[in-house]
């Protein structure tokens, strides 16, 4: 296959058995099949051309053909209906190169089904009685994963890390199916669950997911130990430019004292409790990326209702997240965010401990200790019932180069100010008295520090902070404060 328009098209390169339907040149090359997940080559691996690429590209672009059969090869357990709507848009391609854009398209579609292990891609003219002399062939040579894999890795969770310990069988039915075991073992939260994913064939954005679970915290702040038993059904789905996700959930909570020096109010809320909830999330996210993003923004809304399925917990909560980014000159970026949230309880009994919300820490605001700011009972923070919480960042660039490779796209340092208050309403005042009582006593704190990208999951930072509007009872970190999560204010 002559290599010089396949270069100049930057895709992968499929194997094209039949060379007839390329121009005539001088010399005569090998096929180059596509192997596993690489998605390109470089230029020093094939033989250079005699001939200017520019007619060679102009040829195939009006080169008409029409795809005449779609096979796939290697199919075990799959059934052929799910492999239907992922590569039907092969068959609309009018021209070679069409052909091979939408050929690489439905190799992503298929490889993102997480139930092959390898996908490779054969383009041969039609063979047959019925073949065309511009027929074309195109046969998906794919690998299964095996009915069962294990895994085992870290996680990153905030300000914690953990061993995940994972069995999966992939495609139980044959159609993209998972049934997944999880085992996680970390400093503070120990957990398992069995859960099942299924989604809808054509349109794997939209998939349901069954849960059943155990998870056993330990919150230091609170002196609590939480162990929660629950079932969730979930339902995702895209909306126009969103992301949605309705959700029920319910939970058998167990609180309890972390240690003897516990507060009342803590042993107060101590004991079993039932909560049965809905809720619904929805995002829109335009940023490049969600550990060091350069550019785009986030929204993220979400709503919590509990009590109207059952269950001893009754309240409705609402909370919201804003992101901007803004790149500048010399590699620096501007960012935005604004968190807040409001929890209100139902009927007459008080809202427990394990739904408020909690603020502070290095993934919040920083230069206070993890979640130790608001209302607090003999040093246990007891979380609050509104709160809002802003950040301005400029991030920029080490003196390592970013956007060429190595260290300059993992490390940034940033300068940035934080601020924001928690606290409790009376729900009997009106909204003027609310939003006056969150503008008083606001804690800030202002520093730079050092952050590094892990992968795109998780990021670590290393701050020097200046804590400042500290009221009675909060505690601080003033000086240099470490950190680590996926979520960052």
């Amino acid at each position: 296959m002559g290599p010089t328009w396949m270069q100049s098209l930057g895709y992968w390169t499929p194997l094209i058995k039949d060379t007839s339907l390329l121009p005539n040149t001088s010399k005569s090359l090998d096929a180059l099949p596509m192997q596993g997940p690489e998605l390109g080559f470089q230029a020093d691996d094939i033989e250079a051309p005699e001939t200017e690429p520019e007619p060679k590209q102009e040829v195939l672009e009006n080169r008409d053909v029409v795809v005449q059969r779609v096979h796939i090869d290697g199919l075990g357990r799959t059934k052929e209906d799910l492999l239907t709507y992922e590569i039907a848009e092969v068959f609309r391609a009018k021209n070679l190169i069409d052909v091979m854009k939408m050929s690489h398209e439905a190799r992503q579609k298929l490889l993102r089904l997480g139930i092959f292990r390898k996908v490779e891609v054969v383009i041969d003219t039609s063979q047959g009685e019925d073949a065309l002399p511009n027929g074309l062939d195109v046969t998906f040579e794919v690998t299964e994963l095996r009915r069962m894999t294990g895994s085992y890795s870290t996680m990153v969770g905030n300000n914690e890390g953990s061993m995940v310990l994972g069995l999966k069988l992939p495609n139980v039915f044959g159609r993209a199916e998972k049934l997944t075991f999880q085992f996680s073992y970390g400093t503070k939260e120990t957990s398992y669950g069995l859960s099942f994913f299924k989604p809808q064939p054509g349109h794997f954005e939209r998939n349901i997911s069954l849960g059943v679970y155990k998870v056993t915290g330990q919150f230091p702040w609170s002196s609590l130990r939480e162990t929660d038993r629950g079932i969730s059904a979930e339902l995702n789905f895209p909306l126009w430019k969103t992301n949605q996700t309705l959700k029920w959930e319910g939970v058998w909570r167990e609180l309890g004292c972390l240690a003897r020096t516990a507060s009342f109010a803590v042993r107060e809320e101590s004991g079993h409790s039932l909560k049965s909830s809905l809720s619904h999330a929805m995002v829109i996210d335009t940023r490049n990326s969600s550990i060091l993003p350069r550019k785009g923004g986030l929204l993220k809304i979400h709503q919590e209702l509990a009590g109207y399925t059952g269950g001893d917990a009754s309240f409705l909560k609402e909370d919201f997240e804003i992101q901007l980014n803004k790149p500048l000159f010399w590699d620096s970026v501007l960012s935005a965010s604004l968190w807040g949230g409001l929890l209100l309880p139902i009927g007459d009994k008080p809202t427990s401990i394990a739904d408020r919300f909690y603020l502070g820490g290095p993934t919040s605001i920083r230069g206070f200790s993890m979640y130790s700011m608001g209302p607090q009972s003999e040093g246990d923070y007891l979380g609050g019932e509104a709160y809002w919480a802003g950040g301005l960042h400029l991030y920029t660039p080490l003196p390592f180069r970013p956007s060429m490779g190595g260290f300059g796209d993992l490390f940034r340092t940033h300068f940035f100010v934080n601020a924001g208050n928690l606290c409790n309403l009376n729900y009997g005042e009106g909204p003027q008295a609310h939003l006056k009582k969150l503008a008083e006593c606001i804690r800030w704190s202002y520093g730079l520090g050092i952050m590094l990208r892990l992968g795109n999951i998780a990021r670590l930072e290393l701050n020097y902070c200046i804590p400042m509007g500290v009221q009675s009872g909060d505690r601080i970190c003033d000086g240099v404060q470490f950190g680590a999560g996926i979520r960052f204010l």
